[in-house]
C-alpha cells in the first residue's frame, strides 16, 4: 500500500516534469526501452491521459519498481530544481476550451492575472450583428499625442531671436534653457529642459521691471534650480540640435503586428506556424492597408528589407491622417521549416508594442500567449458574419466584425471607445477605429512602468550629450578650446539621423554612446574591415515564449533588464529610419 502511494506520487511527479522545463523523461524512456519487450512508454502515456485511479492495472510489478526506481533518480537529481522547473501542461486547458466552444469572448486574461480586457469579461455577452451601434462617432476618433510641447521650440522660437543657456544642476543634473522675447505680444517664453521632462512657461513683460535673468528664469519655472549661473550657447547650428532633441518623442511613423490565429490554436508556436492566407484574412489585411511590394520600397519600412528579401517579399502598408504604418504580417514574413519557435518572425513582431491579432474561428487569443517585453497590447477581431448582398457592402473585407482589447495592467486606457456591443458593420469605420486605436494604444503603452524607466534614461542620456556638444562648441566659438579637441559631433547625432520612434531612438542613443556598433551586436571593425564575431544564439524558452537574442550589456544607459531575454534587431542602422 506505501508502495503504490508513493507510485501516485511519482506519476504526478512525472506529468508536470515530462511537459515542464526540461521535458527529458519520456526521451530517456525511449532510449532504454529497446532492450526491454514491454511498451512501457506507452503504457507511461496511457497512465498520464487517465485518472491516477485508474493508473494501477496497466503496471506489472516489475515495471512498477523500474519506474519508480526512475524517478527516485530524477528526483535526487534534480533535487529542489524539480520544483523550480515545474509548468502547467497547457492539454487540460485546450481541452476545457474546445469543449465550451462558441460561449467564451475573443479573449481569456492570463492565470496569473496582469492584463485588463475591454469589455470586461464580467460584462461579456453575446452580441448580434442586428444590434445598435450606439458609441459610433468617427468624429471622435482623435489621434493621441506623446508630447504636446515637444514641438514649441520649432513653432515659437526658430523664427524669432531668442537666445539658449546651459548648466550643470547638481542635484537636478544638466539643464538647457531657451528664452524669447515676443515684443508684439510683449511676453517671455521659456523652456526649462530637465532630465525628468520640459517646463515651458510664458510671462508678460509688464510684471519686471527689467528682464530677468537665465537663472531667476529658471527658478520661475522649477524651483529646485540650484545653480549660481548659466552659459550661454553661442554655437551657430545649436538650433537644429534643439530641435532635434526637443521632437524625438514626436514619430509620424508607426509599426504594428498582425497575427493570424485559425481555429483550435491557443499557443504562439501555433499562430507563428501558420503560412498559408485564408481569403478571409487577405480581405482582412486589406482593410489595414495595401499590400506593397519590399523591393525597392521607398516608405517607412519598420525594420523590414528592401533591398535583399532577407523579410519576405511583400508586406502591409498605409498612410493614415499623415502618418505611415507598417505591418508586420506574420505570415508574410519568411517561414523556416522545422523552427517550430519561428525566430526569423519572432524578431519583428516581438520588437513591436502593438499587435492585431485576427481570429478566424471561435477560439479565444490568451493575452499573454505571445512571450515578449515589449508587446503590451493586442487588439483582436473576428469576423462574426459574412455580409452577403445589401446596401452598404463593400468591395473587399465586407462582413461584421467583433473587436476586443487587452492589454498590460500598468497601461493606461486609451480612446476612441468601444462601441456597445463592439460590433462593426462597415469596413471603412471599422479601419477608422482600428487605426487610430492602434496609434493609441502605443502612445499609451510608453506610459507603462517598463517604459516610462526606459524613456527617462533615454532622454537623461540624449540632454547630457546635448548639453556637452552645446558647451564644448560654444567654447570653441569663444576661441577657449581648439577644434581639434571636438568630437564629430555625435552627441546628438542619434536624434537627428531620422525619426523612427522611441524604440529606435534608444538604440540610436546607445550606439552613439558607445561609439561603435557593439551595443547592438553588429561587427566591429579594425582598419575599415570587420571582425568575425562569434554567433548569437536563440536561448532555450522553456518557461515563457521568447526570442531570445540577448544584446550585450550597454555600459549606457541601463535598461533595467529589459532585453534580458528580448528580440534583437539585426538589422542595419539604417533599417529602422
Amino acid at each position: 500500500m506505501e508502495r503504490d502511494s508513493r507510485n501516485e506520487k511519482f506519476f504526478s511527479r512525472k506529468r508536470s516534469f515530462t511537459f515542464g522545463a526540461y521535458g527529458g523523461v519520456d526521451k530517456f524512456i525511449c532510449e532504454n526501452e529497446t532492450s526491454r519487450p514491454e511498451p512501457l512508454e506507452h503504457s507511461i502515456l496511457d497512465i498520464l491521459d487517465s485518472p491516477t485511479s485508474e493508473t494501477k492495472p496497466f503496471l506489472s510489478a516489475g515495471s512498477n519498481r523500474k519506474v519508480t526506481e526512475l524517478f527516485e533518480i530524477i528526483e535526487k537529481l534534480q533535487s529542489s530544481r524539480l520544483d523550480e522547473q515545474r509548468c502547467e501542461f497547457p492539454l487540460p486547458l485546450r481541452s476545457q476550451v474546445l469543449k465550451i466552444g462558441h460561449d467564451l469572448p475573443l479573449i481569456l486574461p492570463p492565470k496569473l492575472g496582469g492584463y485588463w480586457i475591454d469589455p470586461p469579461l464580467q460584462k461579456f455577452a453575446e452580441t448580434s450583428p442586428t444590434s445598435s451601434h450606439y458609441g459610433l462617432d468617427p468624429e471622435t476618433y482623435d489621434i493621441m499625442e506623446r508630447d504636446s510641447e515637444a514641438t514649441y521650440y520649432q513653432q515659437f522660437f526658430r523664427s524669432r531671436y531668442h537666445h539658449s543657456f546651459t548648466a550643470v544642476d547638481p542635484s537636478l543634473g544638466p539643464l538647457l534653457l531657451s528664452v524669447c522675447l515676443e515684443e508684439e505680444e510683449k511676453r517671455l517664453r521659456v523652456i526649462l529642459r530637465m532630465r525628468e521632462c520640459s517646463m515651458h512657461g510664458v510671462f508678460s513683460v509688464s510684471l519686471f521691471p527689467n528682464i530677468p535673468s537665465a537663472v531667476e528664469l529658471a527658478k520661475m519655472l522649477c524651483d529646485s534650480v540650484t545653480v549660481s549661473r548659466f552659459d550661454v550657447v553661442s554655437y551657430l547650428k545649436a538650433p537644429d540640435l534643439i530641435t532635434a532633441f526637443d521632437e524625438h518623442r514626436v514619430s509620424l511613423n508607426f509599426k504594428f503586428g498582425v497575427l493570424y490565429q485559425r481555429e483550435g490554436q491557443l499557443t504562439e508556436e501555433d499562430i507563428l506556424c501558420n503560412n498559408e492566407e485564408s481569403e478571409e484574412f487577405q480581405e482582412f489585411l486589406s482593410i489595414l492597408g495595401d499590400t506593397v511590394t519590399l523591393q525597392g520600397f521607398t516608405g517607412f519600412r519598420g525594420g523590414l528589407d528592401v533591398c535583399h528579401g532577407q523579410t519576405g517579399s511583400d508586406a502591409v502598408f498605409t498612410s493614415f491622417h499623415s502618418r505611415e504604418i507598417m505591418f508586420h504580417v506574420s505570415t508574410k514574413l519568411p517561414f523556416t521549416e522545422g523552427d517550430t519557435q519561428q525566430l526569423q518572425r519572432k524578431r519583428h513582431i516581438g520588437n513591436d508594442i502593438v499587435a492585431v491579432v485576427y481570429q478566424e474561428g471561435h477560439t479565444p487569443f490568451l493575452s499573454d500567449v505571445i512571450g515578449s517585453h515589449f508587446l503590451h497590447c493586442f487588439l483582436v477581431v473576428r469576423r462574426v458574419r459574412k455580409r452577403v448582398g445589401g446596401e452598404g457592402e463593400e468591395a473587399g473585407g465586407g462582413g461584421v466584425f467583433q473587436v476586443s482589447v487587452t492589454a498590460r495592467e500598468d497601461v493606461p486606457p486609451f480612446g476612441p471607445s468601444l462601441p456597445d456591443p463592439p460590433i462593426f458593420t462597415e469596413s471603412s469605420l471599422l479601419r477608422e477605429f482600428l487605426l487610430t486605436k492602434l496609434i493609441n494604444a502605443e502612445i499609451s503603452c510608453y506610459k507603462a512602468e517598463r517604459f516610462s524607466r526606459l524613456e527617462l534614461r533615454t532622454r537623461s542620456s540624449l540632454l547630457e550629450g546635448l548639453q556637452a556638444e552645446l558647451s564644448t562648441r560654444s567654447q570653441c566659438m569663444m576661441g577657449d578650446s581648439p577644434v581639434s579637441t571636438l568630437s564629430t559631433s555625435e552627441g546628438m547625432r542619434g536624434v537627428t539621423e531620422g525619426s523612427g520612434g522611441f524604440i529606435e531612438n534608444f538604440k540610436r542613443a546607445i550606439r552613439v554612446r558607445s561609439n561603435s556598433f557593439d551595443t547592438l551586436g553588429g561587427p566591429r571593425k579594425m582598419g575599415g574591415v570587420p571582425l568575425p564575431q562569434k554567433p548569437k544564439a536563440a536561448t532555450e524558452r522553456d518557461g515563457e515564449s521568447e526570442l531570445a537574442y540577448k544584446p550585450p550589456e550597454p555600459s549606457f544607459p541601463p535598461t533595467d533588464n529589459l532585453g534580458s531575454t528580448e528580440v534583437k534587431d539585426h538589422s542595419s542602422p539604417q533599417d529602422n529610419m
